[in-house]
């Protein structure tokens, strides 16, 4: 053999070498990556677990009160996101609360309940909503989406098309209210219910 056929053989040796390096290096990495990515799934199931926990947990505590005495309540749909926000009402609240529910509910049947942005939403299925409650600290505010398009306009508001009347422990005019309810949900409302 000459000189340069070995070192051809030679160089084909460390090549070969390297590249043998270079694969279990390669090995090594995937093989760290993929306990890396177990670790990572490992990881995200005990967060998603303990955050199922906290929810739980918080159901069953009492909601928060916001400012004004607005209890914070998650969005959905239904009855029963209404019916909580009702029950967390404090004092006065509560009840006048659940009057106006009653009200609605009585002068609309098959009127549409919500919460969202921490207010019940009550509305008419292909119509969208026509009214929504707030709790502040001396009023509940019963704002009529369309309200201006009501006979008598309600007192509240200078928007385009929204106006309310607040609701104090002992001035809820249901027969005015239970007017105004049943003009708001024979009109389009706001939104998609």
């Amino acid at each position: 053999m000459d000189s340069s056929a070995v070192a051809r053989k030679a160089s084909r040796t460390r090549k070969a070498k390297a590249a043998g390096r270079k694969a279990a290096v390669t090995r090594k990495r995937r093989a760290a990556g993929s306990k890396a990515a177990v670790t990572r799934k490992r990881r995200a199931a005990a967060h998603k677990a303990a955050a199922t926990k906290r929810a739980g947990a918080s159901a069953a505590r009492k909601p928060v009160l916001l400012s004004g005495g607005n209890p914070q309540i998650a969005k959905a749909d239904g009855d029963a996101p209404v019916q909580a926000y009702l029950a967390a009402l404090p004092g006065w609240k509560r009840e006048v609360g659940q009057r106006l529910d009653a009200l609605i509910t009585r002068t609309v049947p098959g009127v549409r309940k919500a919460v969202k942005w921490n207010s019940p939403f009550y509305g008419v299925e292909g119509q969208g909503w026509f009214v929504g409650l707030h709790a502040f600290s001396k009023a509940i505010k019963v704002t009529f989406f369309k309200g201006t398009s009501l006979q008598p306009v309600p007192p509240g508001g200078t928007g385009k098309d929204g106006r309310w009347i607040d609701v104090h422990e002992d001035d809820l005019d249901e027969a005015q209210l239970a007017a105004w309810v049943k003009q708001a949900a024979a009109i389009p409302g706001w939104g998609n219910v």
